[in-house]
């Protein structure tokens, strides 16, 4: 009876224990002292990392990002540049001319003072030192002891680094004249996750990180003036703007150390400038909202204007997608562009009101969608910046009062340009494997976009309304995928909807949908491209009175909330759908609203011109 009843135990036990696996990740806390010489860009580092492993893994080895070693001439990101169709204007010089272009890679002429670079000149795990080696921008290192499941291991790394010429996101002396925007800059480890290892080279684009926490010391030029990721710990020694009172620095000071802790975050970036101009606004739930921007009398007006729509951008993210989670958010002018960061971004500034209030809603909306709920964009690109535009499209054209019916049309006119290039990849593509960068920008963020505004087509606009607030809900933190957006959509419409993540994001199938036909009272609907869609259909009848019809898609099981006429489904495997009416028709049109992204609308209404 013993035996039985201590076996019955530990079969419990068992399967208790395999119940109660499920999701995990892994955690860090850096702990970094920079010395930044302004003379020469160089900076000396120490690090001790503590990496917590809370996976179910044992681990023998672990990888570090050293990205600023791809400003070199011979780097990935060089070769790249050399070899792809159509390279980012930002990195090459055109030598040919407009009409016969011949781009020159910049990073190729980079001289040694030039160019960028992380080396570490020492790693110890738990004390002892540990056997690593560099492979363009990733160190890898062999552990002398693994890390066991729900232990720890401290890594101690002294370093240095060079600052690059502005070349992408990263670098010093900018065409604005910003002198650091310190990107990419530290040795920072490699995220592993359920699939694994993600150590991917860094060849200029998109990014995934460990969440942990950051305490960090950056001594630099007293002159100098910082913005960038975390709360500052000792503003009343600094001064800058960032103390309510004023603060005077001692004659014989060369340099201040600016002390910075940063919670819960992936990523940790800072920019400086002794020109900065320093403003800060409360905005909503006690957020200051910081602006740091060069002196520049012609742009100073619409960075102050700038501060309050900032301000309506937050309330207006946390009300369609929920609370930003930090007590400060930095929109700083630095870079090449925009690129969103953790609790800041970094924008080029001299820009009219509209770009610049347009560039800071899209960064900022990546706060959420990137820096709070942060998908692994090297390989679902698409969820950030798709998501990203989606939602900042909606919020600038309700601050500006734009008025647009549908403020993603852009999206969808550069999801279809794209279809009709024949130069489109699957959404599966990693980002930086693209054949063109044309098609890279036009599947992350114009389809990415259309993704979830068609989203609304599909189940309808009050259930992805509710399916973009409960994915943010359950999955901050926590690097959520393609399918918990799926499962999210799922779960608050009812609908079934693995169809459509497979064709829109893992193949090229494309929506065409046609009238046939259309006589008296009998309408003929014919499925000309390859993907299946729920259709919307408007008929206007010879009496002048008007009728929704509304066709659900048999793969669905189910349909959306709709007012309009509901018909028999819609078999994937019938490439035509008759319906008869009971009144004589004059006009049809297929998704009078424009929402689904038909590649071919000539063909979607009878009887009148297109809208």
């Amino acid at each position: 009876m013993k035996k039985i009843t201590s076996f019955l135990a530990l079969l419990i036990t068992l399967t208790v224990t395999a119940q109660n696996i499920g999701y995990w990740q892994q955690h860090v806390d850096y702990t970094m002292n920079i010395d930044m010489d302004v003379e020469n860009y160089q900076y000396n580092g120490t690090q001790k990392l503590i990496y917590t492993n809370n996976s179910p893994d044992v681990i023998n080895q672990v990888f570090y990002h050293l990205q600023f070693n791809a400003f070199q001439p011979g780097s990935e990101m060089d070769i790249r540049l050399q070899n792809i169709a159509d390279p980012d204007g930002r990195m090459v010089n055109n030598i040919g001319t407009k009409e016969a272009p011949i781009f020159e890679s910049r990073i190729a002429k980079l001289k040694p003072n030039e160019i960028g670079f992380i080396k570490v000149n020492s790693l110890k795990q738990d004390g002892t030192d540990v056997k690593y080696e560099v492979i363009g921008t990733i160190l890898k290192v062999t552990l002398n002891t693994p890390i066991l499941p729900n232990t720890k291991a401290t890594f101690d790394m002294t370093f240095k680094g060079q600052v690059p010429l502005q070349i992408r996101r990263s670098g010093r002396n900018s065409e604005e004249g910003v002198a650091l925007s310190m990107t990419q800059w530290y040795p920072k480890l490699a995220e592993y996750d359920f699939e694994g290892w993600h150590a991917n080279q860094y060849i200029g684009r998109e990014f995934y990180g460990v969440w942990g926490d950051f305490d960090v010391k950056i001594t630099i030029d007293k002159n100098y003036t910082i913005g960038g990721t975390g709360y500052l710990q000792n503003p009343d020694e600094i001064g800058h703007g960032y103390s309510d009172k004023p603060v005077k620095h001692k004659k014989k000071v060369k340099k201040l150390t600016w002390h910075f802790k940063a919670p819960n975050v992936h990523d940790f970036t800072w920019a400086a400038d002794p020109d900065y101009i320093h403003d800060k606004i409360k905005g909503e739930n006690d957020v200051t909202l910081h602006f740091l921007y060069k002196n520049n009398k012609e742009n100073i007006e619409n960075w102050k204007k700038l501060q309050p729509k900032t301000a309506e951008l937050l309330a207006y993210f946390n009300k369609h997608i929920g609370p930003y989670p930090y007590k400060q958010y930095s929109v700083i002018q630095g870079g090449d562009g925009g690129m969103e960061y953790g609790m800041c971004t970094l924008i080029t500034g001299n820009r009219s009101f509209g770009s610049l209030v347009g560039v800071t809603s899209h960064e900022f909306a990546h706060s959420w969608f990137q820096f709070i709920l942060a998908t692994n964009e090297i390989k679902h690109e698409w969820m950030d910046e798709g998501f990203t535009s989606y939602i900042s499209s909606r919020a600038t054209n309700e601050i500006l009062n734009q008025n647009k019916e549908n403020p993603n049309a852009g999206s969808y006119r550069g999801y279809i340009r794209l279809v009709k290039s024949g130069l489109e990849e699957p959404l599966t593509t990693y980002a930086d494997h693209y054949t063109y960068n044309f098609a890279y920008g036009a599947a992350a963020y114009s389809k990415g976009a259309v993704f979830l505004a068609q989203l609304g087509y599909v189940i309808g606009e009050e259930n992805l309304e509710k399916t973009i607030k409960k994915y943010y809900q359950d999955f901050k933190f926590k690097h959520p995928t393609p399918n918990d957006i799926k499962r999210t959509a799922e779960k608050v419409s009812g609908l079934q909807l693995d169809w459509y993540l497979t064709y829109f994001v893992k193949t090229t199938a494309s929506i065409d949908y046609a009238i046939e036909s259309a006589n008296d009272n009998k309408i003929i609907l014919k499925r000309v491209g390859k993907m299946p869609m729920p259709i919307d259909l408007e008929v206007t009848y010879t009496d002048g009175s008007t009728e929704n019809f509304y066709i659900p898609l048999r793969m669905m099981l189910g349909k959306k909330p709709t007012s309009a006429t509901i018909l028999k489904d819609w078999s994937w495997t019938s490439p035509t759908y008759s319906l008869t009416t009971t009144k004589t028709i004059k006009t049809v049109e297929i998704d009078p609203s424009g929402l689904m992204a038909d590649v071919d609308s000539t063909n979607n209404s009878f009887g009148i011109e297109m809208k």
